[in-house]
């Protein structure tokens, strides 16, 4: 995955600016060499045009993506809208990955559930991991590397 080649990703939002939603940008935008274009544009219209308007602007910014984030405080949206980003995903074969809530507060409803792809906490690898799969296939083998002082670790004699 490179510059010319990113991942084309929306996130869920209800056209509101929630926080998870903007969360998700500071994750994505924290690890080196990951690129993605944002198809979610929650300020596209007003959550309280028509729903027709809303449905369709919905449609569109889904259908060319690679995969779809929805982070669980999104979901506590009651208008119904979160719930149609995740059906049109679903009737457009749009993998979702679904970002557990912060701090683990809210549950999640079991029908979500199943649609997700994969269920990730709140780390930036993961997510970012979890996209790669969703989207691509591309499977990730990366390991932590710690890095500490040999000098601190000297036997006694």
């Amino acid at each position: 995955m490179s510059e010319k080649n990113p991942y084309r990703l929306f996130v869920a939002h209800a056209f509101r600016d929630h926080a998870e939603y903007l969360r998700v940008f500071e994750y994505l935008e924290s690890r080196d060499n990951f690129f993605y274009i944002n198809y979610s544009n929650p300020g596209a219209l007003e959550s309280n045009a028509s729903p027709d308007l809303l449905q369709e602007e919905i449609r569109n910014q889904i259908r060319n993506v690679e995969a779809v984030i929805v982070p669980a405080g999104v979901l506590a949206d009651k208008s119904g809208l979160v719930d149609f980003e995740l059906n049109v995903a679903q009737a457009f074969d749009k993998p979702i990955v679904l970002i557990q809530s912060f701090g683990g507060t809210i549950s999640l409803p079991m029908a979500v559930l199943e649609l997700a792809a994969e269920v990730v906490e709140w780390n930036e690898r993961s997510i970012i991991d979890a996209v790669k799969r969703a989207a691509r296939g591309v499977e990730t083998s990366q390991w932590d590397v710690i890095d500490f002082d040999p000098e601190e670790f000297k036997l006694q004699d």
